[in-house]
């Protein structure tokens, strides 16, 4: 080697030993998550905690024929983020072919179920709909469990996507589902394979509240049902989320009020979110994603993190959404 490429050699390796460390020391003094928690263009985010580990799992938001696979990020605080990527993708899943979208994640009998909504369909006669996929930790690999979609079929008006699996105190799993502004609950089968009819003989029941376009969520507190979900248009800045709160999974759930919106000076579209409840306390955090003030791509949205309060009477109450995201939290 030639003496002047050798010192430049040696000078750029003892350059990046210096500097490595400080950028590593940078990383571990991070106060706060920051908004957008993670780089990238993400959306729709599903929050989870495996393993005292807080996780989030997004749509990849892009064009439709990019949506083909799902990357995920795990945490131990709701600070420093890994990530995972592609824990599904259309390798493991060989009938959808593109708008793979807003994943619901769930452990059961140590195996974890992604559940997803694929291809867009527009009516009964195209292939996709709602589908699952199974696999041996949080991270992935997510394989096809079913080898064709769980729900394909347009019922009672709402599109198969944006489905949300929700476990009552009694183990019974359900699902909540809906795109077009309609929203049904289904029950799922213990092993995830189906659905089965309610007691009454229907199967899909309608819930639909008022003002309801899509991204249903559902969380009990108190005993009490909190059903949210997203309003307005998925591109515009009147995106949103409003709730309800019933006695049961099936409601009546009446609207009570709007909770995240755009605040002008940090950003718009903010919705399409998903909820956390530190394991025995009372603190919460929403999820969710919005758009950059000077975007007009609409595909351009960002995962973000900000506390979320409740009232003396139960009521939630409306979330600031901020660039400083939340302070560390970790899981004891």
């Amino acid at each position: 080697m030639k003496k002047g490429i050798c010192k430049i050699f040696l000078a750029t390796a003892l350059v990046a030993a210096i500097t490595a460390p400080a950028k590593q020391a940078l990383a571990q003094d991070k106060k706060t998550s920051g908004n957008p928690v993670v780089e990238g263009w993400y959306a729709d985010p599903e929050a989870k905690i495996f393993n005292k580990q807080y996780w989030l799992y997004p749509t990849y938001s892009a064009k439709y024929n990019e949506q083909v696979f799902m990357d995920a990020f795990s945490s131990p605080d709701l600070v420093h983020w890994t990530k995972h990527p592609r824990v599904i993708d259309t390798s493991g899943v060989k009938w959808v072919r593109r708008a793979l979208w807003a994943p619901a994640v769930t452990e059961k009998d140590g195996k974890y179920y992604i559940f997803f909504g694929a291809n867009d369909i527009q009516n009964n006669n195209e292939k996709g709909g709602i589908g699952v996929a199974v696999a041996d930790n949080p991270a992935g690999p997510f394989k096809d469990y079913l080898g064709k979609p769980l729900i394909d079929q347009i019922i009672n008006k709402a599109q198969p996507i944006d489905q949300f699996v929700f476990k009552d105190d009694d183990g019974q799993y359900y699902m909540i589902y809906g795109g077009w502004g309609q929203c049904n609950i289904v029950k799922l089968k213990n092993d995830f394979t189906g659905v089965v009819p309610f007691e009454d003989g229907v199967t899909y029941r309608k819930i639909t509240p008022e003002g309801y376009v899509e991204g249903p969520v559902m969380f009990k507190r108190k005993g009490k049902y909190y059903f949210m979900w997203s309003e307005g248009g998925w591109t515009g800045p009147d995106y949103r989320v409003a709730y309800a709160v019933g006695d049961t999974p099936f409601g009546p759930f009446k609207r009570i009020a709007t909770i995240l919106k755009q605040d002008a000076s940090i950003a718009t579209g903010a919705g399409h979110h998903s909820v956390i409840n530190v394991p025995g306390t009372d603190e919460w955090y929403i999820v969710y994603h919005r758009r950059p003030l000077t975007e007009t791509d609409g595909n351009h949205r960002v995962m973000c993190i900000d506390k979320m309060y409740f009232d003396k009477d139960g009521m939630i109450q409306p979330v600031k959404i901020t660039n400083e995201g939340v302070t560390a939290r970790k899981i004891k």
